[in-house]
Formats: C-alpha cells, sequence, structure tokens
C-alpha cells in the first residue's frame, strides 16, 4: 500500500463520535419515543418547550454515556464478535480512560439538565444511572439482560410525570410495563444476529436463553405491548387516532415477523434498526389525538 493510498489516522472527535454511535440515532430513538410519550400524556398534550429539550436532549446524553461505559464493559468480549470488532474501545484507538471520561462528561451534562426540574425527579435520576452502569455486566449474570435493558430504557417514563408534578398511578406502571416489553422484543432481534457469537464466547441473551422459542416470545411481547398500549389511551385520545397507532404499528410487527422467522442476521438487524418507527408511529398517534381531539 503507497502512502497516497494508505488509510489517515483518524482524529479523536470521529473516534468519539463513532463511539457514541452518533451515525446510529436508532439507538436514542428507541429511547427517546416513550418518553416523549409518557411526557403528553401526563401533561395532556404539549408539555412546554423546557421539558420537551430536557427530555430530548437527557436522552441522546444518557444513552451516549451508556454506549461509552457498555463499550468499556463489553470490551473483552466484542473483540471476539464480528459485529463489534472495530469499536474504538475494542480496538484499542479509544483508551478505557479516554471512554469513561467521554461517558461521565455526557452523564454530568444530562444531570445538569435534570436539576432544571424538580427534586423528585433529580431523585429517579439516579436510579436510572445506577440502572444505566448495571446493564452492561448483567450479560455476564441473568439469563434475560434485555429484561435489565428495559427497567433502563424506562425509567424516562415515571420522570416524565414527576417532572409535571403529576402522580405516579398504575397507568405509570403499565406504560412502563409495555416499553419493558417492547424492548425486550426488539432487544431479543439484536440479540439474535450475534446468537453464534455469544455462544462461543459465553455471553448470556434473551436469543439464547429462549431458543426455538425466540420469534414467538418476540411476536407476544410485541403484541403485549400493543394491547397495555391500547388499554392506557382508551379514552384519552379519540378512537381514530387510537386505532391509526395501532394499524401502524401492527402492520411493521407483521414485516418484522418476516424478517427474523428465518433468524438470518441480516434480517434480524435490519427488524431491530427499523424499530424506532414503530416508537414513532404511536408517538405521532398521540400527538395527533391530543390536537384534534
Amino acid at each position: 500500500m503507497t502512502a497516497s493510498t494508505a488509510p489517515r489516522p483518524r482524529g479523536r472527535l470521529s473516534l468519539y463520535l463513532d463511539l457514541i454511535r452518533w451515525d446510529r440515532p436508532a439507538g436514542w430513538l428507541l429511547l427517546l419515543w416513550p418518553t416523549l410519550s409518557a411526557l403528553w400524556l401526563a401533561a395532556g398534550g404539549f408539555p412546554g418547550w423546557h421539558l420537551l429539550a430536557v427530555f430530548t436532549a437527557g436522552t441522546v446524553l444518557m444513552r451516549s454515556a451508556g454506549c461509552c461505559v457498555n463499550d468499556v464493559a463489553d470490551r473483552g468480549f466484542d473483540r471476539h464478535v464480528k459485529r463489534t470488532a472495530q469499536r474504538p474501545v475494542t480496538s484499542g484507538a479509544v483508551s478505557v480512560r479516554e471512554a469513561l471520561l467521554l461517558g461521565a462528561g455526557l452523564a454530568l451534562v444530562s444531570f445538569g439538565l435534570v436539576l432544571s426540574t424538580n427534586t423528585v425527579t433529580v431523585l429517579w435520576s439516579f436510579g436510572a444511572l445506577a440502572v444505566t452502569l448495571l446493564y452492561p455486566f448483567a450479560k455476564r449474570w441473568v439469563a434475560m439482560p434485555q429484561a435489565v435493558l428495559g427497567v433502563a430504557f424506562s425509567f424516562g417514563i415515571p420522570m416524565a410525570f414527576t417532572a409535571q408534578a403529576v402522580p405516579l398511578g398504575a397507568s405509570v406502571a403499565w406504560l412502563v410495563l409495555s416499553n419493558l416489553l417492547w424492548v425486550l422484543a426488539y432487544d431479543t432481534e439484536y440479540a439474535m444476529v450475534d446468537r453464534d457469537d455469544d455462544l462461543k464466547i459465553g455471553m448470556k441473551t434473551s436469543a439464547i436463553t429462549l431458543g426455538a422459542w425466540d420469534v414467538p416470545v418476540v411476536m407476544a411481547c410485541y403484541l403485549g405491548c400493543l394491547l397495555i398500549w391500547a388499554t392506557v389511551l382508551w379514552g384519552q385520545i379519540p378512537l381514530w387516532a387510537l386505532a391509526l397507532g395501532l394499524a401502524g404499528a401492527l402492520a411493521q410487527v407483521g414485516w418484522h415477523f418476516s424478517l427474523i422467522r428465518r433468524r438470518e442476521r441480516a434480517g434480524c438487524f435490519q427488524a431491530f434498526r427499523a424499530n424506532h418507527w414503530l416508537g414513532a408511529t404511536l408517538f405521532a398517534a398521540l400527538v395527533l389525538g391530543s390536537w384534534f381531539g
């Protein structure tokens, strides 16, 4: 290889952006849509620009911080997985210290945003941080670590209510359960991509634990998620908006089944990456219903 054709060394900013998956927004969108939905439900409509900005920016920042922690924790495993072998920390392009400092900085900025809300929401943010730090290590000990991720990805729901001083009732618990089922569905699809590699290195995932039941359980989780969503929103938005959102979501669930039923890597990965559209569909139906209801 000549000097003119040799790849140029990547700058630190480029590596850091790769570390936080800046070019792959699907991850933070999966976290954002249920959080924004909870904000709209708690407010009975538009929650105001301040909370919208705080929760949107906080979601992006905390997901990015979580990527830093995850890549540090998994660097020994990731080098054995085709899809993750070239991640910045795994490849050595970014040091463990750099990744942890970047993650801590992003988390601190996010915490600064939470401080602009209220005391109860600030207290909830400590729980969210604790589960975010716990999740990467759950993959070593928990048969269904996707459930731990589901808890981490659901903290924005009660926080959206507490930030508006709305009591946490049964509907909030049901929304959390609905989101937990959704996370189990899409993160099992994600785990199905790496199942062969994870079996070799001893990683625990729902795809491995479920075995031949992976596809039926994924479909059951999708349907359970949508059933709970419909029950919570019944009477809160016009029936036409609820029906429109559910029809769009169910069509996507059917498409996902066609992608994952053969358990091929490409199809499972495509299904996972497209999940944010399902969340966007439900959120759009909620917003339309609140505007025209």
